[in-house]
């Protein structure tokens, strides 16, 4: 279930693992040059939800944020307006709620959840079980990371851009709307049976976080493919709307401004690697994209 939490508490799909022709650099940042470029852009991949001692910045990461003219997240995430926005897409729709799509045994089995885990919940269950059951999950996911404190990967590039006194503009790729409407086109029912199915699972989907926070740490991309591609097969046929049709739109969009600018491009790991990923769809654009090797701080 990891691969579709990670977009819903990003508000990082993973990738349906396709064959490598040739092994992938151990790496999370990736140059970007060719078609005109004066100045090399950079691809990031990042992981939204990670124990924060984990959550750090290389060398190469912190020169590249100085570098560039501007930042692309999956989402603005200066924009504060747009935050309020996805709150009311978060919600189901025509008014449904948890209760609704379950039976009385399971919404019970879920309410006690979060009855016992409260102190770690941002909203009321009374609010939150109005949500799409895979935003839902993914407060399951993150409390799976076992650790006294959370911080992802876009928060402490921002950080970085404050620290540095960089008033680089910042751009969203999608609204944080557009990610929760994606929802709205994967069953509620079948959502909600995977939420009951993952807090009865909590141990073994503890380990799956666990090996993912494990692999990100290692910047070992085709490893979260390979364990994306093993872990919960029935989901496999929404993948073109959670990941798939997104990258595809987003080289298409960078092709347009890539040109004239020197951009960081930060979205989730899961999207750069495998044929269908980012790196090689800018490839198919033109572009020259590479691996730099890390210099950690």
């Amino acid at each position: 279930m990891n691969r579709y939490l990670l977009l819903a508490a990003g508000l990082m799909t993973a990738t349906a693992a396709m064959p490598q022709k040739t092994p992938i650099a151990h790496t999370l940042l990736w140059r970007i040059t060719g078609k005109g470029n004066t100045r090399p852009s950079y691809l990031f991949g990042t992981m939204h939800i990670l124990c924060a001692n984990d959550a750090t910045l290389s060398d190469s990461l912190k020169g590249a944020i100085d570098t560039v003219d501007e930042v692309y997240f999956e989402f603005d995430l200066s924009d504060m307006s747009g935050m309020m926005a996805a709150l009311t897409a978060m919600k189901m729709n025509d008014g449904k709620t948890l209760s609704d799509l379950l039976k009385p045994g399971d919404y019970q089995k879920v309410k006690n959840y979060f009855a016992g885990h409260q102190s770690m919940l941002p909203l009321p269950f009374s609010m939150l079980e109005h949500f799409k059951p895979m935003l839902i999950s993914a407060l399951v996911e993150e409390q799976a990371m076992d650790c006294a404190s959370t911080d992802g990967m876009e928060m402490q590039i921002m950080k970085a851009i404050r620290e540095q006194g960089n008033k680089k503009r910042i751009n969203g790729l999608e609204t944080a709307a557009f990610q929760a409407s994606l929802f709205d086109s994967i069953p509620y029912t079948k959502q909600a049976k995977e939420l009951v199915d993952y807090i009865d699972s909590a141990d073994y989907n503890k380990e799956m976080t666990r090996q993912l926070a494990t692999l990100y740490t290692k910047q070992d991309l085709e490893g979260i493919e390979a364990l994306s591609d093993k872990d919960d097969p029935g989901m496999n046929e929404y993948m073109d709307l959670l990941l798939y049709n997104r990258n595809r739109k987003w080289a298409k969009e960078l092709d347009q401004v890539l040109p004239a600018k020197s951009l960081l491009i930060a979205v989730g790991a899961a999207h750069l690697p495998g044929p269908k990923g980012v790196i090689e769809l800018l490839r198919k654009e033109g572009y020259t994209v590479e691996p730099v090797l890390n210099r950690q701080n």
